[in-house]
């Protein structure tokens, strides 16, 4: 018997598919971003998504993919809106989005729901050998929710996602 996939289903299929601007290996889904998505009888598609942070230059880019990747898949009528009712912290991002994370080369942050600490940033396996031999170069990265390490074993440099 085949059971026939529900428009929500398709609807979080094709979100998997809308990847971050700045992490190409996750999309909106495995960083926790999407927070709720409803649809009505006539198939309009309201996207609730929760930005990283305030102020976030990618938002309108997301928002955008979104409404794309969603017509590609059928849904003509596509609303995203922000919300502002939920906090994003790393503790949103999947499993699964962690390993992408540390396959990319990037340290994947730890289960943490409360303000960063040096303590955080300190003793971070490196993502291409595993060792934590490393060492904090800079509690700032590319961007915001990042920072700098060095890996003493591999001597390559990396960046972690800080957890928030």
């Amino acid at each position: 018997m085949i059971i026939e996939e529900t428009i929500e289903e398709k609807i979080w299929e094709a979100l998997r598919e809308v990847q971050d601007p700045e992490i190409p290996v996750l999309s909106l889904v495995d960083l926790g971003m999407i927070s709720q998505i409803d649809c009505d009888k006539s198939n309009k598609v309201k996207v609730f998504m929760t930005p990283t942070f305030t102020g976030c230059p990618a938002i309108n880019i997301m928002k955008t993919m979104i409404v794309m990747k969603l017509a590609e898949h059928g849904f003509e009528e596509t609303e995203v809106i922000i919300d502002t009712e939920n906090t994003w912290n790393t503790d949103k991002i999947s499993e699964e989005g962690k390993q992408k994370l540390i396959k990319f080369g990037i340290a994947a942050p730890h289960k943490k729901s409360c303000m960063v600490e040096m303590s955080d940033l300190q003793d971070v396996p490196c993502p291409h050998c595993g060792s934590s031999s490393t060492t904090l170069r800079s509690p700032f990265g590319s961007t915001l929710c990042r920072a700098m390490h060095y890996c003493n074993s591999c001597r390559q440099s990396f960046e972690q996602f800080k957890p928030l």
